[in-house]
C-alpha cells in the first residue's frame, strides 16, 4: 500500500527497539530491572523528602518535583515498551499515542525547568548565603514549579493537538518504541512545515533558555567559590553542588545529541539509543546520584530505617 494514500487511523504500530527474537528475553529483563528501580528510587525520594522534617527545604522541595517528572516521563514510557517484548505486534490506539505524546513532552519539558530552578538555588545558598530563606521563601518555590508545569501543559497541548490534527497516511508503523515527535511526523501526509517550525522554535527556547539559567548561574557560584579563603569553604560549596552538576550534565548532553543536530544525520536506531537513555536510564540514575552523593539524604533515609524497624518492633510486642 502507497504510503501518501491517506485513511482514517485507529491505531499505531510500535516497532520497538529491536526485532531479533533472541534479544527479546534479555532486554525485557533489564528493562524491567531499570523501571523498577527508577519507580522505586524516585518514588522513595518523594516520600523522604516530605516525611523528613530536616529535608523540608527549597532544594529538596525541587529535587522532590525532579523525582516527580522522572518518574512521569519513565511511566509514560517505560510500561507500554515493556508490553514490545511480550507480545508479537505491540499496537497503541490514536488517542493513546496522542495521551503517551502528550504527557511525554509535558514531563520532559518540566525537568528541562526544574534542573535550571534547582541551580538557582544553588546559586542562592553559596551565593547570597544570609538572605537564602528570604530569596528562596515558600511562595517562590512554588512558583519555580507552578510556572514551568503550566507553560510545559500548554507547549505540550499545543504541539500535541497541532500533530494530531493533521492528515496521516495509511502507513502507521512507528519506528520508535513510543509515541514521540518525530517519528509521528514521518508518517504525516499533510504539509509539516509549520509544526516542524513551531517545534524547532520551542525546542530551542526550551533548552537555551534553561540551559542559560544553568551556565550563568554556575558561573557566578564558580566565582564565588573562588574568592573563598577557606579551602573547606570551597570544599562544601563544591559537594553541595556535585549532584545537581552531574544530573545536568549527563540530562542536558543526551538532549543537546538527541535534537541539535541536523536534520539529515537523524538516525532512528541512534534516537532509539539516545532515548532509551533519558527515558528510563537517567530517572533510574537521578535518585541514585542525590542519595549517594549528598550526606542529608543518606542520614534521612539511615532515620526513616530505624524509624520503620522501631514501628514494626513496636506492633509485634503488641500482638505479644
Amino acid at each position: 500500500m502507497e504510503k501518501r494514500n491517506l485513511s482514517v487511523l485507529k491505531e499505531f504500530i510500535l516497532m520497538g527497539i529491536t526485532d531479533r527474537p533472541e534479544l527479546q528475553a534479555p532486554l525485557f529483563i533489564l528493562f524491567l530491572v531499570i523501571y523498577v528501580v527508577s519507580v522505586m528510587g524516585n518514588l522513595g525520594m518523594v516520600i523522604l523528602t516530605m516525611v523528613d522534617s530536616r529535608l523540608q527545604t527549597p532544594m529538596y522541595f525541587l529535587l522532590r518535583h525532579l523525582a516527580l517528572t522522572d518518574l512521569g516521563y519513565s511511566t509514560t514510557v517505560g510500561p507500554k515498551m515493556l508490553v514490545n517484548f511480550v507480545v508479537d505486534q505491540n499496537t497503541i490506539s490514536y488517542y493513546c499515542c496522542a495521551t503517551q505524546l502528550a504527557f511525554f513532552l509535558v514531563f520532559i519539558a518540566c525537568e528541562l525547568f526544574i534542573l535550571s530552578a534547582m541551580s538557582y538555588d544553588r546559586y542562592v545558598a553559596i551565593c547570597k548565603p544570609l538572605l537564602y530563606t528570604v530569596i528562596m521563601s515558600q511562595r517562590v518555590c512554588h512558583m519555580l514549579v507552578a510556572i514551568p508545569y503550566l507553560y510545559c501543559t500548554s507547549v505540550s497541548l499545543l504541539i500535541t493537538i497541532k500533530i494530531f490534527t493533521l492528515s496521516f497516511c495509511s502507513y502507521n508503523v512507528i519506528s520508535h518504541f513510543y509515541c514521540d515527535s518525530l517519528p509521528l511526523l514521518s508518517l504525516l501526509c499533510s504539509d509539516t512545515h509549520e509544526i516542524e517550525v513551531i517545534m524547532l522554535f520551542l525546542a530551542a527556547f526550551n533548552l537555551l533558555s534553561s540551559l542559560l539559567i544553568v551556565l550563568v548561574s554556575y558561573l557566578l557560584i564558580l566565582i564565588a567559590i573562588l574568592k573563598m579563603n577557606s579551602a573547606e569553604g570551597r570544599h562544601k560549596a563544591f559537594s553541595t553542588c556535585g549532584s545537581h552538576l552531574t544530573v545536568v550534565v549527563v540530562f542536558y548532553g543526551t538532549l543537546i545529541f538527541m535534537y541539535v543536530q541536523p536534520k539529515s544525520s537523524h538516525s532512528f536506531d541512534t534516537d532509539k539509543i539516545a532515548s532509551i537513555f533519558y527515558t528510563l536510564v537517567i530517572p533510574m540514575l537521578n535518585p541514585l546520584i542525590y542519595s549517594l552523593r549528598n550526606t542529608d539524604v543518606k542520614s534521612a533515609l539511615q532515620r526513616t530505617w530505624e524509624k520503620y524497624i522501631s514501628f514494626l518492633k513496636a506492633c509485634i510486642q503488641c500482638e505479644c
